[in-house]
């Protein structure tokens, strides 16, 4: 640990106990109140990084290739995840890692649950909000519909994934988000968690995982880009684009599989290292 402390950055058994002592304990006694607003801000959080990110895929490959897009998309879309942390909110993806909290006897896990549902809830009203913000908008007809275009594709990928698919995509995926997370734990600068952040997150899009608060925005953007000018001009089948599909095709494959990603590939086995003999 006597190299890691040296680079000025606190090391990973002190994130375990900060995230099981401390961080985990305060989420999980928060009130409802603070964490319904602080879930609702994280969920627009996201969604202006899930916009950003829309944007700049609709036409950048022509002009730098798929993967540099791939790697400049998930740059943009970081920016979700900088204003949940260094802004202040509540992410349920990130707070998977309240587990390590209950695997401590700190909390109960019925209550932690709760808390979870809540943030769920709340992320989930945060993104159907700003993509009605953003269809109402009307910036998506700009070019010739290409950023609403773009939407549609996103959504109507999302929808058509198998669930084993969803599944293992969305277990590396939050595997990476509560990465990111404990990172930014270990820096002590503002421009330290900014990076920390960054390259985890950069990672997971270009990869093209799958991230259930970040679909919360993009699949109901497509949801209300169907059967608009921009759902003509993309020709796209967009049969399996309902609620159905949504809820059902894609947000529970991937919610159980954010889920193991964050709760038991970090939070679990970083405890079973850092904390579990103490």
């Amino acid at each position: 640990m006597a190299e890691v402390t040296n680079f000025g950055c606190n090391p990973p058994a002190g994130i375990a106990k900060a995230l099981s002592e401390v961080i985990g304990v305060k989420k999980a006694n928060g009130s409802i109140f603070n964490l319904t607003i602080l879930g609702i801000f994280a969920g627009v959080y996201i969604g202006f990084g899930a916009a950003l990110a829309t944007l700049v895929s609709s036409d950048l490959a022509r002009y730098v290739g798929v993967g540099l897009t791939k790697v400049i998309t998930g740059g943009v879309f970081s920016v979700g995840l900088m204003l949940v942390i260094l802004a202040g909110a509540e992410l349920f993806t990130g707070n998977n890692l309240m587990l390590m909290s209950v695997l401590d006897k700190k909390v109960a896990l019925n209550k932690v649950l709760g808390k979870w549902a809540l943030v769920y809830i709340a992320n989930l009203i945060g993104s159907v909000l700003l993509a009605y913000m953003m269809y109402k908008s009307d910036l998506w007809k700009g070019g010739g519909f290409l950023t609403g275009i773009q939407a549609l594709k996103i959504a109507n990928a999302k929808v058509n994934l198998t669930f084993g698919a969803a599944f293992f995509r969305a277990i590396a995926c939050n595997w990476l988000v509560c990465l990111a997370v404990w990172l930014a734990l270990s820096a002590r600068t503002t421009v330290g968690r900014i990076f920390a952040i960054f390259f985890p997150i950069m990672t997971f899009v270009a990869l093209g995982f799958e991230h259930c608060i970040a679909n919360m925005y993009f699949i109901p953007m497509g949801l209300f880009l169907k059967g608009t000018e921009a759902a003509a001009a993309a020709g796209l089948n967009l049969t399996n684009l309902n609620l159905g599909g949504f809820l059902v095709t894609n947000l529970i494959p991937v919610t159980i599989g954010n889920i193991i990603g964050g709760a038991f590939f970090v939070g679990t086995l970083y405890w079973s290292v850092y904390l579990k003999q103490k």
